[in-house]
């Protein structure tokens, strides 16, 4: 039998009183004018704490009316790593709210899945559209039919809606210090060819922050495409960049997927990483700690956001997608230094 949950725990844990707490596991919230936000935080934390598993062991009934239902996550590629590396987060944190998770791709042809749209409607009680998979067209019929929806790495200025995205600004201020810490003055910065939309605002960040930092000589951009099976990385585009009159000394890759196939190009030309050229990657990536020379990257708060996405979009579902406020969470990446930018540490 798992440990016995108190209202007591779940107030320290909320920093509420316990006298609320008990009202909104009882059912009385209302009667005492709670607000719905609060009433929300309640039933949620108590639910990840395992409040309800105990009264279920004792077979008590809940004290609270629960919904149940499954969530949607709909993703433009199951290659991307990203969504790989959050979903058995966003699994552990829906399973600590009594809530079933499945994730699916978009169909490229638009039209069919706008149609599918409403069928899944009736399918999940909540949807979370990630990147590419967010377009106008698909997430103002959710919006207009309130609908629970949360955004993840993907935000709609125009739009009032639950988004939960990397903040780029910080990400591009914490890699730009670092690299000025280093005494690196030549800048290579990378995208993917076929990324270039999603590239554009960490682009525009890299370049806001190393104009503002004013310590490097000189900032470049190029594209790179991301080989096919069987095919070599074409180096020209880069090449360019590590001889004079340009001489980088640092590479700035935006994509993960661009760092393998780069890696052994360097390797083939027999360019040493970081002796003649530091390579640094704005994503994470599997497997860029088993490299000979590990690789500097970003990393996303993956249980943070994931802990933020299922709040949210469990908020929603339990006010019928009309929540009074909608949530815009920016949450600042880690840095991992590793010996690919010049820094030897582990």
């Amino acid at each position: 039998m798992g440990k016995k949950v108190k209202n007591k725990d779940i107030a320290a844990r909320l920093g509420l009183s316990g006298t609320l707490v008990s009202l909104v596991l009882n059912g009385k919230a209302d009667q005492h004018g709670i607000k719905k936000e609060t009433q929300e935080r309640v039933l949620a934390v108590a639910r990840q704490m395992g409040y309800y598993n105990a009264l279920a062991e004792k077979g008590e009934p809940a004290p609270a009316e629960e919904k149940p239902g499954i969530i949607g996550m709909v993703v433009p590629s199951m290659n991307d790593p990203f969504i790989y590396e959050i979903t058995p987060y966003l699994q552990k944190a829906f399973a600590s709210i009594g809530l079933g998770f499945s994730v699916f791709t978009r169909d490229p042809d638009d039209m069919r899945f706008n149609r599918l749209t409403t069928s899944l409607k009736k399918f999940f009680s909540g949807m979370i559209l990630v990147g590419h998979a967010a377009d106008d067209s698909v997430v103002r019929a959710l919006n207009r039919d309130s609908y629970p929806v949360v955004l993840l790495e993907k935000s709609i200025k125009r739009m009032r809606l639950n988004t939960v995205c990397t903040d780029r600004v910080a990400g591009a201020a914490i890699m730009t210090q670092h690299l000025t810490s280093l005494g690196l003055k030549n800048l290579l910065i990378v995208s993917g060819e076929d990324t270039a939309s999603y590239d554009k605002e960490m682009l525009e960040e890299l370049r806001n922050s190393t104009k503002k930092s004013k310590n490097f000589d000189s900032v470049h951009f190029t594209v790179a495409g991301l080989p096919r099976a069987g095919e070599k990385f074409d180096f020209t585009a880069i090449e360019n960049f590590l001889r004079p009159p340009h001489r980088s000394d640092a590479i700035i890759v935006l994509n993960s997927p661009l760092v393998f196939p780069l890696y052994l190009a360097l390797q083939e030309k027999n360019i040493r990483i970081p002796q003649d050229v530091a390579l640094v990657s704005m994503e994470d990536g599997i497997g860029f700690d088993l490299l000979t020379t590990p690789v500097t990257r970003l990393r996303r708060p993956l249980p943070a956001m994931s802990l933020k996405v299922a709040n949210i979009i469990w908020s929603e579902v339990k006010n019928q997608g009309k929540s009074k406020y909608k949530r815009q969470v920016n949450m600042a990446p880690e840095l991992l230094i590793r010996s690919s930018c010049g820094s030897y540490l582990k």
